[in-house]
Parts: C-alpha cells; sequence; structure tokens
C-alpha cells in the first residue's frame, strides 16, 4: 500500500495565470472560513473557531494555498461547486495532491 488516500485531494494555490500573488492576501482564511460550517459527521467542532478538516489554509512550496478534501461533496455538493469555481473564475492553479512532492506539503 503506498499511503496515499483513497480519495482526492488537491490545492487551490494563490498564483494566478499572472504569476502575481492572488488578493487579498488573506484570502485563503477568508475562503476556509466561509467553508468551516461543512463537517464530517460527528465532528463537534465549532466551525466559529476552527476550519473544516475538508478546506484548509495551507503554505505549498511558500504560496498561501488552500487544501480541498472532495469528501466534500458527501456533505454538501454544491459547496465542493463553489470552492472549484472560486479558483476558476479568478484564474488560480489547481494541483491534485497526489503529484506534489511531500516536502512541499507543510500541513
Amino acid at each position: 500500500m503506498s499511503g496515499q488516500p483513497t480519495y482526492r485531494e488537491f490545492f487551490i494555490q494563490g498564483l494566478p495565470l499572472d504569476g502575481k500573488p492572488f488578493r487579498p492576501s488573506d484570502w485563503a482564511d477568508r475562503l476556509c472560513g466561509v467553508m468551516a460550517q461543512f463537517r464530517p459527521p460527528g465532528d463537534t467542532a465549532d466551525p466559529r473557531f476552527c476550519h473544516s478538516p475538508y478546506v484548509r489554509p495551507v503554505m505549498l512550496g511558500g504560496v498561501k494555498s488552500v487544501l480541498i478534501d472532495e469528501r466534500l461533496r458527501d456533505i454538501e455538493p454544491k459547496a465542493l461547486d463553489f470552492v472549484v469555481n472560486f479558483a476558476r473564475d479568478n484564474g488560480l492553479t489547481v494541483v491534485d495532491a497526489r503529484t506534489v512532492p511531500e516536502e512541499l506539503q507543510k500541513k
């Protein structure tokens, strides 16, 4: 077994196609804050104080990013569509987590 998850994870990086850092600078925290209410069954954490385990801000190779776990779709399909459309509408880079070397994934 390779240790890879059976579900898909991907990163949305704060790097638009023009190469300039995405603004506002706290975009990842804002996006994760909006998605904090989407939690796995039985998770009793208060979404006012912590992020969803399915949508978390991270640094990826020194770039502000958001790690998305596709199990979000099981909670609310429209929530996953929202984050995917956010990335597409803002021209942000989306990277499959399986293709990123572990040393770049600072969780």
